[in-house]
């Protein structure tokens, strides 16, 4: 190839690819509102507690009530009691009652995934 090919080619590769300014626009078009980053941080501060991710993954596979947490994590029924209120309010479990007792259990599948997800990421860090 030819110098003046070369240059040619090279010209031709840079105008066919977009500006830094396009690049910038599409992904301001494609931003959620600052409302909506918002609430997603706020989502993941909760997740930011030791405690309620051990509350979080004990309840993977089974419904548990405050006194089976608590004994599970050695915790106070107090202390789960508001972690569990903080992880109700953001959506991230939900309860029955049966008779005087609630039963705690992962909100839905969503729930579920991140944490699958999280332990990945984890995991995958600590196997390099």
């Amino acid at each position: 190839m030819t110098e003046e090919n070369r240059s040619k080619a090279e010209t031709d590769v840079r105008d066919s690819q977009p500006t830094r300014k396009d690049i910038i626009d599409k992904v301001l078009t494609q931003q959620p509102d600052d409302e909506i980053l918002y609430d997603l941080a706020e989502l993941f501060k909760v997740f930011g507690d030791s405690t309620r991710i051990k509350i979080l993954y004990s309840m993977f596979e089974h419904e548990l009530c405050v006194n089976d947490i608590a004994g599970l994590l050695n915790l106070s029924q107090s202390s789960v009691s508001h972690q569990l209120r903080i992880l109700k309010t953001s959506k991230l479990v939900k309860f029955r009652r049966e008779g005087k007792s609630m039963y705690y259990s992962l909100d839905d599948e969503h729930v579920r995934s991140i944490i699958s997800m999280g332990m990945e990421h984890v995991e995958e860090g600590n196997m390099k």
